[in-house]
């Protein structure tokens, strides 16, 4: 009795070894087809180290009646309390002596009962491809069966059902004391058949049975009404349908649509892409042919067969083809022949007197004693004589901002037909309102460049109209000799050119008389509501060439004609004889020529 008291564990393994054989489950191996089969098992304290050697030789005894194997089932065991200990991986054994021969080695860990943590290191570790599972696409059914005898210590509904969600199918046994709704919130639908109870521990090889006989299930794709297309491939209790190579599964899991190798967009043509199932052919666009790659494709050179007649060059469209002139030529009505082009005829070219086409290009030419300026196609600067030019432009409120950038291009295109330069032509700007601001003098810009530059700077003054105040400060400073005006012994022509838009809020009649008597030759520029009276009582006589009006700020430029004609000192010359001429021949009131001037315009 001593020797039985001192040495309790031969008795326990002697008396354990019906029991193995009581679990070899009858009949042949199943023949299952491929399976990852995980068991995670209970070792927490609360099973007792006889009922932990039960469920050890369950383990044994049901792997004897599986067809275990690399292409066959695959068997992993983890166990678990506290924390979760890998027995041996889905891919460590490949033989079931070994199998055995580890789980015989097994010792609990008699710790406590956190049965979520195992589920998640089983689907994060367990049935992972490193770990030997086959990967998703291999569509080879991964089952986890969990044996447990009480309540988790952790939560089980939500890893679980994330286990089911990557395709895990869950068993769950719960054994005496194991709590059901856990077992129900952990195992795949139906429950009745993934969710097992028995009394105890003893009473486990009731599962092992029930479980085999899930597996060794019939054959569904043998006994047919599987509705699949292609292929039926057969799992344990189940199937799934395959497809052919080229096809895959539509959204039904039965049946098998031909794969678009082209709308994956990886075939390579450079025009069209032409599917079959599991293939795909290249095809070009018309006008094309396909080259050596099968992939790029190539134009069809038409010229290069030597049929087309051009006269210059042929060119190889889709269509066929087309005939081409050399530049400078322009292709006749045939299709074929080619003909010089008159440029002047054919082009905006800009000259101001006469264009002389020349081949591929053209010149422009001005009538005799007049030269052609810089820009190659304008004649009518002012040579033969100079001026002191001062603008007087008017800044009041009534001229408005974006008008009055009108303004500012109109003068500066006058300036574009002056000789602008400290021995030629020379140009002061004020600008007036309530008050009198000279924007540069006459002497301080010594280019047209320069002048035009300093135009654009000029800021809008807005407020009144003191046009009198303008033609004093004129007088009195702008064409003096500080100002830059050059001394009256040289008989350099002194011009002023007032633009107003409106009545003037002072007297003009002194200072406009002023003017003349100082030998200032006056212009005025009207626009819109601007006073006939006013701008007779400004310009020098006669009115019909010093006075010019445009109804609105956006048709001023008609008026660049007159004003070049009379401010240019050889062609002012010449337009006041032809004024007096035309004098002689009209009888008609100053009046009647303002309206003749302003409908002319109009």
């Amino acid at each position: 009795m001593r020797g039985l008291l001192c040495s309790p564990l031969p008795m326990l393994l002697l008396l354990l070894r019906p029991w193995e054989s009581q679990l070899q489950f009858a009949g042949p191996r199943c023949r299952t087809g491929p399976l990852d089969l995980v068991f995670v098992i209970d070792s927490s304290r609360s099973v007792r180290p006889f009922e932990f050697e039960t469920m050890r030789q369950f383990l044994v005894g049901l792997l004897r009646g599986l067809d275990v194997g690399p292409n066959a089932t695959r068997v992993g065991v983890i166990q678990y309390s506290s924390q979760v200990q890998s027995v041996f991986r889905l891919g460590a054994f490949s033989r079931r002596e070994d199998m055995e021969r580890a789980i015989r080695a097994l010792v609990p860990l008699a710790q406590g009962t956190m049965t979520g943590l195992a589920i998640q290191y089983a689907m994060n570790v367990a049935f992972s491809v490193a770990e030997g599972a086959r990967p998703p696409e291999a569509r080879v059914p991964r089952i986890a069966v969990i044996v447990t005898d009480g309540r988790p210590q952790d939560r089980v509904a939500e890893v679980a059902a994330q286990a089911r969600a990557r395709g895990i199918e869950i068993y769950a046994v719960g054994v005496q004391r194991a709590d059901v709704g856990s077992l129900r919130a952990m195992a795949s639908p139906p429950l009745d058949e993934h969710v097992f109870l028995v009394e105890s521990f003893d009473l486990i090889q009731e599962f092992g049975l029930q479980f085999q006989g899930r597996l060794c299930g019939k054959d569904l794709c043998v006994e047919g009404g599987h509705g699949c297309q292609h292929q039926c491939v057969s799992a344990p209790g189940t199937f799934h349908c395959a497809c052919n190579p080229g096809y895959q599964l539509a959204a039904d899991n039965k049946s098998c649509l031909a794969i678009d190798l082209c709308a994956e967009g990886t075939h390579g043509c450079e025009h069209h892409c032409i599917s079959s199932p599991g293939s795909y052919s290249c095809r070009c666009r018309a006008g094309f042919v396909l080259q050596q790659d099968q992939r790029s494709c190539r134009a069809i050179d038409h010229c290069s067969f030597g049929n087309h007649s051009c006269q210059h060059e042929c060119v190889s469209t889709f269509r066929g083809p087309r005939c081409h002139c050399r530049e400078g030529h322009d292709l006749l009505p045939d299709g074929r022949s080619c003909q010089a082009r008159d440029l002047c005829n054919g082009v905006d070219h800009g000259c101001e007197f006469q264009c002389v086409s020349e081949g591929l290009s053209y010149r422009c030419l001005c009538p005799e004693g007049q030269q052609l300026q810089a820009d190659g196609k304008s004649c009518n600067r002012c040579r033969e004589g100079h001026v002191d030019l001062v603008l007087l432009v008017d800044g009041s409120k009534s001229v408005r901002p974006q008008n009055f950038e009108l303004v500012k291009r109109f003068v500066n295109q006058i300036v574009d037909f002056l000789d602008v330069s400290p021995e030629g032509t020379r140009v002061g700007l004020v600008q007036f309102s309530s008050r009198v601001r000279t924007e540069f003098p006459l002497g301080r810009y010594g280019t047209a460049a320069e002048v035009k530059q300093a135009v654009l700077a000029v800021e809008y003054m807005e407020r009144g109209t003191m046009t009198g105040l303008a033609l004093r400060h004129m007088v009195e400073h702008s064409f003096s000799e500080a100002q830059g005006a050059r001394p009256r012994a040289l008989n350099v022509p002194r011009v002023g050119l007032v633009f107003t838009d409106g009545r003037s809020q002072d007297d003009i009649s002194v200072w406009a008389a002023r003017a003349k008597e100082e030998g200032i030759v006056m212009y005025a520029v009207g626009v819109g509501k601007a006073v006939e009276e006013e701008l007779r009582q400004i310009a020098s006589e006669p009115a019909e060439l010093h006075v010019s009006y445009s109804p609105d700020f956006g048709s001023m430029t008609h008026l660049l004609e007159n004003l070049r004609g009379s401010i240019c000192p050889e062609r002012e010359r010449a337009s006041r004889r032809g004024a007096e001429r035309e004098g002689e021949r009209e009888s008609q009131a100053s009046s009647s020529v303002w309206s003749l001037k302003r409908s002319s315009n109009t």
